[in-house]
C-alpha cells in the first residue's frame, strides 16, 4: 500500500512492484488546524483500499519536514500536523504491517527514478513546481533522504539573499519566486492585467501573446529555478533533472526558459552537461515512489 499526503490532498493506492496501482482513493486534505480531522481523511483513503489479503508494507510519503527517526511530521502546508505522530497513526489503521516513512519528494523522485523519466540515470533531481517548489534526489541510484528524511528541500536553497519572506521561516528561498502562487504574485504587482485568470496558467497564457510583464514574471522564475539547480549539481553531480507539477504544464516554454537559466549559471563543464525534462507520471510519482520503497524495505 502506498499513502501519499499533500497540502491538498491524500492519495491511497495498492501498487505492484512494477509500479501499476491496482487501486486508488484520493480526498481532499482538510483545511483545518484540527490534525485529528486530517487524520480521519487519511483513514477513509485508506479503508477505500484496504484488501482483503496481506500487503507487504505501507509506504507512506508526505509533505515536510519530516523527522524520520521519531516518525513524526511538521508539513509547511498542513498547518493541524505539528511534531505529528503520523508513522504511529498509520500503524494503527494496518496491525502488524510494517509502515515506511518518507518525504513527499524523495518519493516522487524515486518514482520517477525506478518507472518514469529518470530512468537509466545515476543522480536525478525530481521537482515539483506548483503552488510550493519541492524536490527530492536518487544519488548513485539509490533514494538519498539524508539524516533527518530532509534532502531534496530545493524550494528552500536560498537564491535571493534578503529577499520575500517564506513560510519555512528564511528568506529569499526559490519558492518565493518560482512558484506559480509567486509567479502571478510578482506579476500582479507590477501591472499586469490577467486577460483570463489571476493564476501561473494566465500569466504563461500572456506572456504567449506578447505581455512584457508576464514575460518577465516567468523570466525570473526561470533565471531562480536555473540558479538552484545548478547549485544542486555543483554539490551533488546531477545527470538529469526532472520537473512536473502545475507550473510544468505551461510546456515546452516553461522548460526552454528553465534550460537557459541553467545555462547563464552553469560555469563548470560537469554543471553544463544537466538534462532537464518532464516529468512522466504526473500525480502518480508520489504512491509509485513509496510503493517501491516499501517493496526494498520489505
Amino acid at each position: 500500500m502506498a499513502i501519499d499526503v499533500g497540502g491538498t490532498k491524500i492519495a491511497a493506492a495498492l501498487v505492484r512492484r512494477d509500479g501499476t496501482l491496482l487501486t486508488k482513493e484520493q480526498v481532499p486534505t482538510p483545511r483545518t488546524d484540527d490534525g485529528e480531522e486530517i487524520f480521519q481523511a487519511l483513514a477513509a483513503a485508506v479503508t477505500a483500499v484496504r484488501p482483503e489479503g496481506d500487503i507487504v508494507g505501507v509506504g507512506l510519503g508526505c509533505a515536510g519536514p519530516v523527522d524520520l527517526r521519531a516518525g513524526r511530521v511538521k508539513p509547511v502546508n498542513i498547518h493541524g500536523w505539528r511534531d505529528y505522530p503520523l508513522r504511529d497513526r498509520v500503524a494503527e489503521l494496518v496491525p502488524s504491517v510494517p509502515v515506511w516513512l518518507l518525504g513527499d519528494g524523495l518519493a516522487i523522485a524515486l518514482g520517477e527514478h525506478r518507472f518514469g523519466a529518470a530512468r537509466g540515470t545515476q543522480s536525478s533531481l525530481s521537482m515539483v513546481v506548483s503552488t510550493g517548489v519541492g524536490g527530492g534526489l536518487v544519488l548513485d541510484g539509490q533514494p538519498y533522504a539524508g539524516p533527518t528524511g530532509n534532502a531534496g528541500h530545493i524550494g528552500h536553497i536560498v537564491v535571493q539573499a534578503g529577499g520575500d519572506p517564506c513560510p519555512c521561516g528564511s528568506h529569499g528561498c526559490l519558492e518565493t519566486i518560482a512558484s506559480g502562487t509567486n509567479i502571478a504574485r510578482w506579476a500582479l504587482a507590477r501591472g499586469w492585467q490577467p486577460s483570463s485568470d489571476a493564476t501561473a496558467r494566465g500569466v504563461f497564457a500572456d506572456a504567449a501573446n506578447g505581455d512584457a510583464v508576464a514575460r518577465s514574471s516567468i523570466d525570473r522564475a526561470a533565471d531562480a529555478l536555473g540558479a538552484a539547480i545548478v547549485s544542486a549539481s555543483a554539490m551533488v553531480d546531477l545527470d538529469r533533472v526532472v520537473i512536473g507539477g502545475g507550473v510544468a504544464q505551461a510546456g515546452e516554454p516553461f522548460f526552454q526558459a528553465v534550460r537557459e537559466g541553467v545555462r547563464s549559471y552553469a560555469g563548470m563543464a560537469f554543471t553544463q552537461r544537466i538534462e532537464i525534462v518532464p516529468a512522466e507520471l504526473g500525480t502518480t510519482a508520489g504512491l509509485v515512489g513509496a510503493a517501491a520503497l516499501a517493496f526494498d524495505r520489505a
